[in-house]
Formats: C-alpha cells, structure tokens, sequence
C-alpha cells in the first residue's frame, strides 16, 4: 500500500533545505513513501540572501513522489514585525485546504497513496490540530540538536512547576547555574537563548515543549555518536514527564551545494592556498557586524598572521525588516591599509558558497555564528569551529560544543547580547579573537583530532548498518505499520 506524509516548514535556510533532504531521504529509503512539502509564506516578504535560487529550483523539481506545494502570500502583511506563532497559526486554514485537496485528488485515482501523518517543522506546532483534524499522528522534524530540545523540556518542567526563576533583566549577568538532567555538567544561566529568559518569549517556547510532547516521534538533525548523552537521557524517558522517541537521523545536508560545477573566484582562490592553512569566518544569512566589531576582527586577522576567507555584512537595524547587507565601502570601515597589507593573504568577501568553502582543503578552522547546520557542515568536513553566537539556540550550541563535547575552541566564555531579541551584542576584543584564531588553527590540537574522529563518525552514521540509517528505519516502521 502506498503511504504518504505531509511535511510543513518555514521557508527559511536554517530550516527548510534541511527539511527537503529528509524528505529526500524518506523516499529513496522506502519506495512505497510519497512526500508532500508544504511551504509556509515567507514571514515578512523579505527573501534571504542566497535563497531564492534554490527556492526556485526545488519548487521546478516536484515529482509524483516527492512534490512541493508553495502556499499562497496572499493576505499576508508587507511590513512590520510578524510574531512567528501568530504567523504559522494564520497559514493553519491554508495547510488544511492544501491538505484536503490532496485527499480528493487521491481519491479520484487509483493505487494512489494514504496520507498516514504530518512531519512539522520546529516552529509549526500549530499544525498538530490540522493532523489531528486528519485523523493522522503527527511527528517533528527537529532542525537543531537534541541538547537544546532536551533544555526545552527541562526548563518547561520547571516553569510548570513554578521553579523557573530566570530574571531577563540580569540573566546575562548571573552566576547562577541549572543542573540539567540531559548535561553532563551544569549550565550557566547567562549562556541562555534569548528565547528562554526574555519575559514574552518563555511562555510561548514552554508552550511549545509542551506541544512537542504530543508528538508521536522526533526526528533530529543530529547523530548519536555526536550526542550520547542527552539521546541516552532522551531514550530513557527524560524528565518524569512523557517525551516522545527522538531519531537520530543526521547529518543532513544539502552536499550539492558543495559541488559547483563552475569554480567561483573565492574557490579558485582557495585552490591557491596551502592545506589547512586558512580561516573562514562566516556568520550565517542573518549575521552581521557593527563596524566598530568589524575592525577589532581584522585588527585581530592581520595580529595572527593566518590567511583567511571573511565573509562580512553590516549588522542590520531590525533583522526582521532588513537582512543583513555588505558594507558600501570598506575601505573607511576597517582599518586604514588593512586591505592592501593583507591582500597576499587575504579576501574579504560578502556571501559566500558555505559547504564549497569548508569542503576546500585549504580551509583549517571556521569563525562561525554556530547555526546548527553550519556545525554539522563543518564536522563532515572534518574543520574545527570557533563558534560566536548571534541569535537563537547558538549560545546553547556554542556551551555543547566546546564545554559538554570538545569539539571546538572558545574565543570567550559568555556573550552578551541577541540579534533576534533585540538585544546589542557586546564587543569581542581583537585579543580574544586573535587568541581564538589561533587557538582554532592549531594543527596538532585535541580539538582538532576530535574533530577528524567525529567527522569519521557521521559519515558512517548514513551508511548502510551506520546508527543513522537504523534510526530512520526505525521512523519508517513506526509510521507504516499502523496502517
């Protein structure tokens, strides 16, 4: 019988290339599974840098079994913040048409697939009661790791138990700790996301924790060898409240995108260069630099000595309203002379092909905002991180990643500030970034043997028998054997 699941994202990188490659995944992997994506309008019309090609390729590349559904902007506002819950609630009505047109066009064709669940994106709880009015379970594809998921339940647990007493307006400077279940060691109130000390923001993410405690089961873009420790905690049970079972499923990454059949200058470049002996800093689609910050970093590159690949953008005012933009002249932004000084070592760049980069041999380290899929890109790789946290869950990664698996360098403990909470991000010194660079380019490292170990590690978790492709296996069961 021929099954099909309906997956729902946000059309934001962080999100939604990821998403398709499970879903690619899913089909290739079981040949009686279909796909439906259906992708949420863009939030505030505005396209991030990089995505509208791909965009464009992936709704041109819809097939009878995998096949994407672009849902209607019609009606949605052109300006403005949009709070993100109150967006994805008002696409509910457009999921359920999308997903009953599916219905009658199935039931006019013969052999055609069962819809049997929905797989939602992160931020798309709201889509459970769309599933539910189905009559099918509903399941999560979690586009970050299990670390930051299993947070969620804990601190969920607390506040619902009246023991959450993080105060936004002092939080970054606590000394205060929590003792996380799911964390070998205890984790400092001040390297909290925004998102769950700020006094709006945690209701909605305890609210949705406890929604994703409806889910029949998580699907998580990380692997176990990565992880153990919180999946072990995860698998056990959890908290004493009921969470689902977590797949480990990853790495998944859109490795296309490291293939250009045409060498762009940044990658000619790179081939010029010796092995390992390049720095890329890079800060993400929606990362970006004051100018004062943006002169302690080549005050920094130029102390170290180190060739480097920097991709630099202007912070920008209101990122919900104006992604980030490259600097109009940056001659008068970085210090007088630092171009022509270190044009022999050095390229400053605005966007850059990410996985072209770190897939280059000539890169040894990456300066990085510390987005997960920036993470997972550069452990394939088998390049060390330097993470510098901007937004979102990437204080939390920045505390996994270097304190809870010594998997990369620090360049400082604690980071004030959150671009997304509207909060001014401090000033990191050219010292400690210099120390941090130099740190990250060590080429005898611990770091950087742990490294190559784990990069070992995930591309054996996708092969055949790998613990990968035996979690998914073990999705693929549980969502055909009901029917």
């Amino acid at each position: 019988m021929k099954q099909e699941l309906v997956f729902v994202s946000l059309p934001v990188m962080g999100h939604l290339p990821s998403t398709v490659e499970m879903a690619k995944l899913l089909v290739h992997c079981e040949t009686s599974l279909s796909v439906s994506v259906m992708i949420l309008p863009f939030i505030s019309g505005s396209v991030e840098v990089g995505f509208s090609d791909y965009f464009a390729a992936l709704t041109a590349g819809s097939n009878e079994r995998l096949h994407y559904e672009v849902l209607s902007a019609e009606d949605e506002p052109t300006s403005g913040v949009t709070n993100l819950e109150n967006h994805v609630e008002k696409q509910v009505p457009k999921v359920k048409r999308a997903v009953a047109k599916l219905v009658k066009d199935y039931s006019t064709l013969p052999n055609s697939p069962k819809i049997v669940g929905f797989v939602l994106g992160m931020f798309c709880t709201s889509m459970i009661d769309v599933a539910n009015e189905f009559g099918v379970p509903s399941y999560m594809f979690y586009t970050t790791n299990a670390g930051i998921l299993a947070l969620g339940y804990h601190i969920q647990m607390l506040y619902d138990q009246n023991k959450y007493d993080v105060i936004e307006s002092d939080y970054e400077d606590s000394e205060a700790v929590l003792n996380v279940p799911s964390l070998s060691r205890p984790y400092p109130v001040k390297c909290l996301p925004h998102t769950l000390a700020s006094k709006v923001r945690v209701p909605m993410s305890v609210n949705e924790a406890r929604r994703f405690r409806e889910m029949k089961g998580i699907l998580v873009n990380t692997v176990a060898e990565l992880e153990p420790y919180v999946l072990n905690f995860l698998s056990s049970g959890g908290d004493r409240d009921i969470t689902p079972p977590v797949y480990p499923v990853g790495p998944l990454l859109n490795l296309d995108d490291s293939k250009e059949k045409k060498q762009s200058e940044i990658l000619r470049w790179l081939e010029e260069q010796p092995p390992s002996s390049v720095v890329f800093l890079c800060f993400g689609s929606l990362g970006g630099l004051s100018e004062e910050q943006a002169r302690e970093i080549a005050v920094a590159l130029e102390k170290s000595g180190h060739r480097f690949l920097w991709s630099l953008r202007r912070a920008s005012p209101n990122i919900f309203k104006e992604k980030p933009r490259e600097f109009k002249n940056l001659e008068q932004v970085l210090p007088e002379g630092f171009l022509d000084r270190t044009k022999e070592i050095g390229k400053v760049i605005g966007w850059a092909p990410q996985l072209a980069v770190l897939a280059s041999p000539a890169v040894g380290g990456f300066v990085t905002h510390g987005g997960w899929n920036s993470i997972l890109e550069s452990l394939w790789f088998g390049v060390p991180t330097a993470p510098w946290p901007l937004y979102a869950e990437q204080k939390f990664n920045a505390f996994e990643m270097v304190e809870e698996l010594g998997l990369a360098v620090e360049i400082r403990k604690h980071w004030l500030g959150d671009l997304m909470g509207g909060k001014k991000m401090g000033l990191v010194t050219a010292e400690e970034i210099e120390r941090g660079i130099m740190s990250l380019m060590g080429q005898d490292s611990d770091v950087r043997k742990r490294v190559k170990e784990m990069s070992k590690k995930c591309h054996v978790a996708l092969m055949d028998g790998g613990s990968s492709q035996t979690a998914l296996q073990m999705f693929i069961q549980d969502v055909t054997k009901t029917y």
